[in-house]
């Protein structure tokens, strides 16, 4: 089966809700999925803060739990519990926002520079940035 790839380079609650939902389906139907961090998304998964609010509502986890949808940190578990995902941090995002490789290789499988992302996901036809 081919692979999903989700490029994750903004740290907004709604994007990486959006791509973790995209890995999400993917392996619920057995795919496997690269998720790469760059930016504000690798400093909001690295910070732990996944569910800390940025939109404009008092209490966002609340009120996704309300509605019945699922929080980044339910997706994320989702997504790696499945055995079909790898998460990896761009080592040119880490220099730029100043977090080292202890800070990173907790969350991820793998620190990637963009060479080599560049080479996994040749020719790889379901691409999404959010």
């Amino acid at each position: 089966m081919a692979a999903v790839i989700v490029f994750f380079q903004r740290g907004d609650y709604d994007a990486v809700h959006q791509g973790l939902s995209i890995a999400a389906a993917a392996v619920a139907t057995g795919r496997p999925v690269e998720l790469y961090f760059f930016w504000w998304a690798l400093e909001r998964l690295v910070r732990g803060n996944l569910d800390e609010p940025d939109l404009e509502l008092d209490d966002v986890n609340a009120t996704m739990e309300l509605r019945g949808v699922p929080t980044l940190r339910q997706l994320l578990d989702v997504v790696r519990d499945s055995g079909h995902a790898k998460l990896y941090a761009c080592t040119g995002s880490m220099a730029a926002i100043g977090l080292t490789p202890p800070d990173v290789e907790p969350k991820v499988d793998g620190l990637i520079g963009w060479t080599t992302i560049l080479q996994r996901t040749a020719g790889v036809m379901d691409r999404f940035t959010v």
